[in-house]
Parts: structure tokens; C-alpha cells; sequence
């Protein structure tokens, strides 16, 4: 059975690490604020963005012409998926990862090559038997446009070299901080009912007749230079969408940590105090009985 000490020792272990945690809370809350403020102004610009290169496609009598709009048989398919940095996060990582497995499972008859973007993800594809094409670690407690620009132009280098048909996105989105949504989204090729699509997290479009944009240039040099634009938008927004929900997922389960830290420590003071209550009933009753023996 344990003794008083044996209970005082980890109660003090508890309390240690009850401090650790709440400490890694308040940098997760500190974090997420900058961080949630980049993924919600972010999602504004990839939809007006959205918006302006579906209207120059519409003004391009032959959009196929251009080589990231290129329409080939599915055979080559490059996946991004974009984990996160550390553990200590509940299920963030495991959610995604899963995702993205099963994704890789359904399209097993393909040729597969994934780019892995946080130490989570390149941790868990080194140990599968996926081809890795890229690796990029750092990329998601902070996200940088520098480093998403990075990763667009390989993207759309292995696009246009014909190395992949297709490519995909794979990613946390951020909800709220109790909430994480995975998205698989197509990247490439762009398709028009993909520029189209509304975007539930931009502002409402207004009740008045849509704008008609005027072109100082022609629509297709427009239209060349909105692309990379474009793609590079949504790597960025995914970097920073996966940095918010990371740090929304970890100061979750940091704290959920604290406050079961708080129910242990209770229920061992409990332990402990019953304990040490038997221990002076036991006294008293050895006092008496030596008393009435004595007697």
C-alpha cells in the first residue's frame, strides 16, 4: 500500500507537470491569435483571386493552351499533405494523416509521389512505401508566403514536365479552436467549376449585378500571370490554415491536460488523506488498547 510520502511524491510530480502544461497553453493561445489572424484574412484574397481568374478564363476563346490548365488522363498524381510540427496536439495529426492515407490507398492503381510538408508528415510517409518527392519541415508554426512560393514553383514545375497529371492538397482547415475540418482539395489542373465554387468563409457577394472587370491587357496575358498568383495563394492559405489549427488543437488538448492534472491531484489528496485519517485511527486505537492492557 502507499505511504503518505509515496503520495506526496506524485502529487508533486502532477503539479510539475500541470505546470508545463498550462505554460504550453498560454504559448499555443499566444501563437494561434497571429496565426488565426493570417488564415482569416487570407481567405478574402483566395476568393476575389478566385473570382478574377474565372472571369479572364471566360474571356479566353482556348484556356487548354495554357500548360497548368492542361487536361490529361489521371495516370501521375502529386499529394500534398501538410501535418504538424510537434505532437502534443490530440488527434490533429493523426486525422490528416489518416486522410491522407486513405486517400493514397483509393488512388493505389496510379503513380504516387507525395510532398510532405511538417516533421509529422515526413515522420509518418519515410516509414511507408509512398516515392517522397519533397520535403519541407518549419513550414507550419509559422506560416510564410517566401516558403509557400517555394513549394508552388516545384509544384507547378512537375506540372508542366508532364511528372504529374494532377495535383492534390491535403490539409487541417480552421474552424474555431474546438474545430478542425481535413480538406482534400484538387489543385491542379485548374478547372473552371473549381473557380466557380464559393468560398462559405469569404464575405458574401453583394446583392448587386456582378462586377465586369476592365482589361488594361488582354485577358490571356491577365490570365498567364494569375495563375502562379493563384496557386501560390492556396499553398500559403494552407500553410496558414494548418499553423492556425495546429495551435487551436494544441492549446485544446493542453488544457483539457491542465484541467485533468487538476482532477489527479484531487483524487491522490483524497487518497492521501484517508490514508494518513487510518494511519492516526490506528495510533489512537494501539494508545488505548496499551492503556486498557496497562490497566
Amino acid at each position: 500500500m502507499p505511504t503518505l510520502l509515496d503520495f506526496r511524491r506524485r502529487i508533486r510530480s502532477v503539479k510539475n507537470t500541470q505546470q508545463i502544461t498550462r505554460a504550453m497553453k498560454f504559448i499555443a493561445a499566444a501563437r494561434l491569435r497571429r496565426a488565426q489572424e493570417t488564415a482569416v484574412s487570407l481567405r478574402p484574397y483566395a476568393s476575389g483571386i478566385r473570382e478574377l481568374l474565372r472571369s479572364a478564363m471566360s474571356r479566353i476563346e482556348s484556356p487548354e493552351m495554357f500548360p497548368l490548365l492542361a487536361q490529361r488522363k489521371e495516370e501521375r498524381i502529386l499529394v500534398l499533405v501538410t501535418a504538424g510540427e510537434r505532437g502534443l496536439c490530440g488527434a490533429f495529426n493523426t486525422n490528416v494523416l489518416r486522410a491522407g492515407m486513405e486517400f493514397l490507398r483509393e488512388k493505389k492503381d496510379k503513380s504516387i509521389e507525395v510532398i510532405t510538408l511538417g516533421k509529422k508528415s515526413r515522420d509518418a510517409f519515410r516509414k511507408r512505401t509512398w516515392k517522397i518527392a519533397g520535403e519541407y519541415t518549419d513550414v507550419t508554426t509559422r506560416a510564410e508566403l517566401g516558403k509557400a512560393r517555394e513549394i508552388a514553383t516545384e509544384v507547378m514545375k512537375a506540372y508542366e514536365t508532364d511528372r504529374a497529371d494532377s495535383v492534390y492538397l491535403i490539409y487541417n482547415e480552421f474552424k474555431n479552436v474546438m474545430v478542425q475540418t481535413v480538406r482534400v482539395v484538387k489543385l491542379l489542373p485548374l478547372e473552371p467549376q473549381a473557380l466557380a465554387a464559393v468560398d462559405k468563409d469569404a464575405p458574401p457577394p453583394p446583392i448587386a449585378d456582378p462586377v465586369d472587370y476592365i482589361y488594361e491587357q488582354p485577358a490571356a496575358e491577365i490570365f498567364n500571370r494569375l495563375v502562379p498568383r493563384y496557386v501560390e495563394t492556396q499553398i500559403y492559405r494552407m500553410l496558414a490554415e494548418t499553423s492556425a489549427a495546429e495551435h487551436a488543437a494544441r492549446m485544446t488538448a493542453m488544457e483539457s491536460a491542465t484541467s485533468n492534472a487538476s482532477d489527479v491531484i484531487d483524487r491522490l489528496t483524497l487518497h492521501m488523506n484517508k490514508v494518513r485519517q487510518a494511519a492516526i485511527t490506528r495510533e489512537i486505537i494501539e494508545v488505548v488498547s496499551g492503556a486498557a492492557a496497562a490497566e
